[in-house]
């Protein structure tokens, strides 16, 4: 009984590690539009893609973003200035690559351009502190997605949606959380929706990656005028050593836990454009892995015990 269901479970480990390997054919005439591409996991993986020759759209935020795309690419890459947060600019943006694309429709579409402060512990924040990090995470996710979602289809192409670990487990308060717990829901929906027109969604989750959205220096300074901006009793219920402990948690978590190898994300991307049979979610970084997810599936006070070794306590905490 057992060497059968051994057996059984070999075989379908082997068919599946086969099945997963199988890879599309003909990339040089697949378009690829990838946002966030000035820095990061989106230039690595613009960069990547033109190597093997497909035709990329990057979208860069910034003109420099867009200059250094087209002086470290072939000439195949096309670059152009996209602000996720920006209608008009989304628009003009979807005119350029309608005309680039032409009948072809787009092979892939990556939603990789994000934020992740300000951050810190909810009472700490503001309406617009969550609106800063929306704005770029979810809603201009949906936004460029449900523009260029025609194109896609025509191509029966995929999606590609960057979420996060954190999508599953708050660690911390602030917009960043919400918003991938947010891409997790909304790219779920779309898969669903979009499969019976042949297009195909993926989720990217990653762990803690040293990237410029998770530049310490720029956590530490919004940090501080987050606590700079608080009232007398809220500073003091907290306490000064809360606030200290409470970067030093930051600066571990940023230089220990962060991994600054960046192809352990943009592979699980290129997987998801290339494979035959992409999978619905791809988790990078072993912190991810062997802690983030685990955690996420614990019972609630388990977890919480976990997080509280690390996050510090309020000196008025009862």
């Amino acid at each position: 009984m057992w060497l059968y269901l051994l057996c059984a479970v070999f075989l379908l480990t082997v068919g599946w590690f086969i099945r997963d390997r199988q890879k599309i054919r003909d990339v040089k005439d697949k378009y690829v539009l990838i946002t966030g591409c000035d820095t990061g996991f989106g230039n690595l993986l613009a960069k990547c893609l033109d190597r093997q020759g497909f035709r990329v759209l990057a979208g860069c935020l910034t003109q420099k973003g867009v200059d250094t795309m087209h002086r470290s690419s072939s000439s195949r890459l096309k670059a152009i200035l996209l602000d996720v947060t920006d209608d008009i600019n989304i628009q003009k943006a979807a005119d350029w690559v309608q005309a680039q694309v032409g009948e072809k429709g787009i092979w892939g579409l990556v939603n990789n351009a994000g934020r992740s402060i300000p951050v810190g512990p909810t009472e700490w924040l503001k309406m617009e502190d969550y609106h800063k990090v929306l704005n770029v995470n979810l809603l201009g996710l949906m936004e460029v997605t449900l523009t260029f979602l025609p194109l896609v289809k025509k191509a029966r192409g995929r999606v590609v949606n960057v979420a996060s670990v954190m999508g599953r487990i708050s660690f911390a308060g602030g917009g960043y959380c919400l918003s991938k717990c947010g891409v997790e829901s909304f790219s779920d929906s779309l898969r669903r929706d979009m499969q019976y027109f042949g297009v195909q969604v993926s989720i990217i989750e990653p762990g803690f990656f040293k990237t410029a959205v998770t530049n310490l220096e720029s956590i530490e300074n919004d940090l501080q005028r987050l606590w700079d901006r608080l009232s007398p009793e809220v500073r003091e219920s907290y306490g000064q050593k809360y606030f200290e402990k409470y970067l030093k948690v930051q600066r571990f978590c940023l230089n220990t836990l962060c991994d600054s190898d960046l192809s352990k994300v943009t592979n699980c991307m290129e997987h998801a454009l290339t494979a035959q049979h992409p999978r619905t979610r791809y988790t990078a970084g072993w912190d991810a892995k062997l802690f983030w997810i685990p955690l996420s599936y614990m019972p609630t006070f388990l977890s919480d015990f976990l997080l509280s070794a690390i996050v510090p306590r309020p000196s008025q905490s009862v």
